[in-house]
């Protein structure tokens, strides 16, 4: 990590520096997302009706005025943001809309496409109440603690109310639902950001080395918090029974520990620490253990002549998909019941959109990703690089997990593609995160926002043979200079 930091500082635009707004390049991205989503909306309802939806001209006018108002917060609260950031997440949200409402067409009864455009421009509402809030993302270090006890107390409410499909992650209230995991997670990694960049030193130069394997034993204090972090990803495992939650909630910790103290010993340990929580739980908890039945065997309800499962339908759909796909609303996706349009709605992108299609959308992903680890790159403070980069690596856990799950690489979690399926709670959390990246990318790139001289780049190994043995003396950062 020493070396990587130094490159990107010295790449780095020097203090003063100005970059471009580029507020023109993204309204006009913008207006290219919209188009696209609009003709989606139009070509699978004359696929799927043989007529222009009635709802059309309402999608489009919701779906403009909602990037328009987003672009115009950003011009006037973060004028320097990353131009891409907002476009991919408008468009990614109305390829969502697209995907829902064409399985709407097909489903009587059970529409979710004009609830989901509800809560999207909820969503769209609190971007723009964050970006107006939170000018500088610094302040939200005040809250750290305050954001673990909000965050844990989030994660244990849904376990006194009702198992829902076999998970308890969802709260049901007064005819309304939502899963209160999908804020935890960026409660957490406000926490993990502001705990992690106070104590990276510790993490990274102290303990004692084991000669041979070339690791350090680390001391209670520092090794303390890790295990307890592993402890709690388990037992949400156990209590709500939700595979993906507790992935993500680990997962993000063992990227953003890597991140700050740049050990590479950092990923093995978190996937051994995985590997036997998942795989104790898998083997003795009924409901989690059903889903890995399910995934070493997708077949086995077709063999026993109960019919194929929403994992085997979900392979179907994929294999049906081809290169091209069968075209926007030809498709057959919503033979997976319920979960096609949450679970299983890359199922049904696969299939009528094909690998092309699919591959476009990951790209998608993929792309956002990256400027939010661009972002953490480029700022000053090592809480701001923690958060984006933790922010950004949600999005990437969240689409590894739910695309592996589906495609049968991984066992079924249940969680939420970002922006496409179908959930209040998700897409609102996932505005949220895009706001908070926008605010990070906009002080990335100020004038004169480019990174600070960081003391590990000044670190060195020394290595010195005496009569055969080498000897490895590691150079601590020295110390600041007293002030008057």
């Amino acid at each position: 990590m020493t070396a990587l930091t130094a490159k990107v500082a010295d790449s780095a635009p020097s203090p003063g520096a100005s970059h471009p707004r580029r507020r023109g390049a993204e309204l006009t991205l913008l207006a290219g997302a919209v188009l696209v989503s609009v003709l989606g909306h139009l070509y699978a309802g004359v696929a799927t009706s043989g007529r222009i939806p009635e709802q059309s001209a309402r999608y489009a006018a919701g779906l403009a005025v909602a990037a328009l108002l987003a672009h115009l917060a950003v011009r006037l609260f973060a004028p320097y943001a990353d131009p891409l950031v907002l476009p991919i997440a408008v468009l990614l949200n109305g390829l969502g809309l697209v995907l829902i409402r064409r399985l709407d067409l097909t489903t009587p009864g059970h529409a979710a496409a004009d609830a989901q455009l509800l809560w999207s421009g909820l969503g769209v509402v609190l971007f723009v109440l964050v970006l107006v809030v939170l000018r500088d993302h610094r302040v939200l270090q005040r809250y750290a603690y305050l954001s673990v006890v909000a965050a844990l107390t989030l994660m244990l409410v849904p376990v006194f109310f009702p198992a829902v499909n076999g998970a308890h992650i969802w709260v049901r209230f007064a005819g309304l639902s939502f899963q209160p995991g999908e804020f935890a997670k960026i409660l957490l990694a406000v926490f993990f950001a502001t705990y992690l960049a106070a104590n990276r030193t510790a993490l990274a130069l102290t303990g004692r080395r084991i000669r041979r394997l070339r690791l350090r034993l680390l001391p209670g204090r520092v090794l303390g918090p890790i295990l307890a972090i592993w402890l709690l990803s388990v037992g949400v495992l156990v209590l709500e029974r939700d595979l993906g939650t507790s992935l993500l909630f680990f997962g993000l910790f063992v990227i953003m520990l890597f991140t700050a103290t740049g050990r590479i010993g950092w990923i093995a340990v978190g996937l051994l620490l995985a590997g036997l929580g998942a795989y104790a739980v898998g083997t003795f908890e009924p409901h989690v253990h059903s889903r890995v039945e399910d995934w070493l065997n997708p077949f086995a309800s077709i063999e026993r002549g109960q019919g194929p499962g929403q994992l085997a339908q979900s392979l179907f759909a994929f294999g049906a998909g081809g290169l091209l796909g069968a075209g926007l609303g030809h498709g057959r996706s919503f033979l997976i019941g319920f979960a096609a349009k949450s679970d299983f709605i890359l199922a049904t992108a696969g299939e009528e959109l094909g690998l092309a299609g699919v591959t476009a959308i990951l790209a998608l992903y993929a792309l956002l990703v990256a400027r939010g680890f661009r972002a953490g790159l480029a700022l000053r403070d090592p809480f701001g690089r923690l958060l984006a980069t933790g922010l950004a690596s949600i999005v990437a856990l969240q689409v590894f997990v739910i695309a592996g799950g589906v495609t049968g690489l991984i066992p079924l979690t249940g969680m939420a593609m970002p922006f496409l399926a179908q959930g209040g709670s998700s897409v609102v959390t996932n505005w949220i995160i895009v706001a908070l990246l926008v605010r990070l990318s906009d002080s990335a790139r100020r004038p004169g926002a480019g990174p600070e001289p960081d003391p590990w780049a000044r670190t060195r190994t020394r290595s010195t043979r005496t009569r055969g043995t080498r000897t490895r003396t590691d150079i601590r950062p020295p110390e600041p200079e007293a002030t008057a």
